[in-house]
């Protein structure tokens, strides 16, 4: 993978949160490159700044300090409203809790994300049930969420995440609600979308997802303690 492209890298990053008169320092000079078609776990104890990390490669949040690049682009001076267009054209987003629009059909949520990129009603009907095809959930499409189970919302959201065709996939604790059989459902999912070329980067505690990726980077007090390619 080293001579892959970067899907992103950060340096040097710090995020500082006021709190009352100490300022909490939730990353400590973090450096970090993803390769564009590899798999990365992070993980670490609760409060260690694994999702704080997530949310600055993801452009959700911006550094105290240092430079986050996603396919070359710096990323951290960006306005908030061209934050949001690159996040909704590069990248997917998945969460521990699916976020799905109740009152839609999955095919509907997974065409919410296309609506908002300007594609035509046609290609964002047929992206849909490509992408429901292939986490098994054509027959469900028409289902709304209160209709599916955990798992099967979890594979909405993860087809909502891919409907732009992101270059990153970022995913924070995207089993922690899921039960052990389901949880390993979701994880062979990754694990087929990465064969596919899909670059990763998944935050956990599921100690299962972690030992499927690539890599695995522990995070504690702010700050990598070890990167390890694992395979």
């Amino acid at each position: 993978m080293s001579d892959a492209p970067l899907a992103v890298s950060a340096r040097d990053l710090r995020r500082d949160y006021a709190m009352g008169d100490a300022p909490v320092h939730a990353l400590q000079g973090v450096s970090l490159d993803v390769a564009a078609g590899d798999y990365a776990a992070i993980v670490g104890p609760s409060g260690c700044g694994k999702s704080t990390l997530l949310n600055l490669l993801g452009a959700i949040d911006r550094p105290t300090a240092g430079s986050v690049r996603i396919q070359g682009k710096p990323v951290e001076s960006l306005s908030d409203r061209e934050a949001t267009r690159f996040r909704l054209l590069h990248i997917g987003f998945v969460f521990q809790r699916f976020y799905l629009m109740p009152a839609l059909s999955a095919a509907e949520n997974v065409e919410l994300p296309m609506a908002e990129a300007g594609l035509s009603r046609a290609q964002r009907r047929a992206r849909a049930r490509e992408l429901l095809r292939y986490v098994g959930l054509e027959a469900r499409a028409d289902h709304r969420p209160t209709q599916l189970s955990g798992g099967e919302q979890q594979r909405v959201a993860i087809a909502r995440a891919l409907a732009n065709r992101p270059a990153l996939l970022l995913c924070d604790e995207p089993t922690g609600e899921l039960d052990a059989h389901t949880g390993a459902e979701i994880i062979a999912l990754f694990e087929r979308l990465n064969a596919g070329g899909t670059t990763i980067v998944v935050v956990t505690h599921d100690e299962e997802l972690a030992a499927a990726a690539r890599r695995v980077v522990h995070v504690k007090d702010g700050r990598i303690l070890s990167d390890t390619r694992v395979r």
